[in-house]
């Protein structure tokens, strides 16, 4: 582990973690197994709650207010990010009082784009970095490459961790590459993709999450959208619990992303009672959670113009992205 010198400070319980690779291994195989059957039932439970109608609009204007409106195809123009951070500043055109979105989403080329167009607007600039989606790549590639998106104006760096070095039991290796990204960060907050669907258990899930807060993120994230299964309910429950036990451990508050996959109100829904019952009241805004999607916002919208209409409202009513 050679980046400790530039690692967070911790508390000593947790400073020793991380003092060497056979400490961390220690201590990440050293976390309580997540109860796979427990878990399940837990978020299938919860996700069967329902809400009365003045809470469902909370609760629609609160997800607006955390999505990071998120372009990350090839085939990506300047021109189509233009559009997407219009869509962030005004969601509904015709309804002023829609909550702004906290943040666009985009590859690090785009990021001086969205920068230019949100400037002002109190929205986030998020970009991709560390040879997205697969983290393939040398970690100078990797540092360079956020450096780009920081230099161009991105307030957050969305990165991938090594995920061959992670399941290889590296944990080392993955600790000082998101510390040593993080300090290219500078003031740029850093979610860290953890690829959920890539890490078979919910025990993997947990040692991913640990290592992410003890090297530094201010958030986990479940996904890139490219791999399936992306973002589950019980896989978040795993990453609110282990937010929740960190920040009773140093009182530091660090976020939760899931990412791909959530597409409808409803499900939306289901994510903010998770929140509320596995995290706390305290990580219900967007400096806490976030969710990371394209086209949930439409149904959002759709959603809260049923809400104060009466009749549903379809997507013509709303911006096509």
């Amino acid at each position: 582990m050679a980046a400790t010198s530039t690692a967070p400070s911790l508390p000593p319980a947790l400073a020793d973690a991380v003092r060497d690779d056979a400490s961390l291994r220690r201590f990440l195989h050293g976390l309580p197994g997540v109860d796979q059957v427990g878990v399940e039932q837990r978020a299938a439970g919860l996700g069967t709650r329902s809400i009365k109608k003045a809470a469902k609009l909370w609760a629609i204007d609160t997800a607006i207010s955390m999505v990071d409106l998120t372009t990350l195809e090839g085939a990506d123009t300047h021109g189509k990010v233009r559009s997407l951070a219009a869509k962030a500043r005004r969601p509904d055109p015709e309804r002023p009082d829609v909550p702004k979105v906290a943040a666009v989403c985009v590859y690090p080329d785009m990021v001086a784009t969205a920068v230019g167009e949100l400037r002002g607007t109190g929205i986030n600039v998020a970009s991709v970095a560390t040879a997205f989606p697969s983290g393939r790549s040398s970690l100078p590639v990797k540092l360079a490459d956020t450096a780009f998106a920081v230099e161009a104006g991105a307030s957050e760096i969305d990165m991938v961790i090594d995920r061959g070095a992670f399941l290889s039991g590296r944990y080392g290796q993955v600790f000082d590459e998101i510390v040593q990204v993080k300090h290219a960060c500078g003031d740029a907050h850093l979610k860290v993709i953890l690829e959920t669907g890539e890490l078979a258990t919910y025990d993997n899930v947990r040692r991913a999450s640990w290592l992410a807060l003890l090297a530094g993120g201010d958030f986990i994230k479940t996904s890139t959208g490219k791999v399936t299964p992306a973002a589950t309910l019980p896989v978040t429950h795993v990453m609110l619990q282990a937010v929740r036990d960190w920040h009773t451990q140093t009182g530091d508050l660090r976020g939760v992303k899931p990412a791909g996959g959530i597409r409808s109100t409803k499900d939306a829904i289901r994510y903010l009672v998770a929140v509320h019952e596995v995290a706390g009241p305290e990580w219900l805004t967007p400096d806490l959670f976030r969710f990371g999607a394209s086209t949930l916002l439409n149904d959002l919208l759709m959603q809260r113009r049923t809400q104060l209409e009466g009749h549903y409202s379809g997507p013509d009513y709303v911006t096509v992205d």
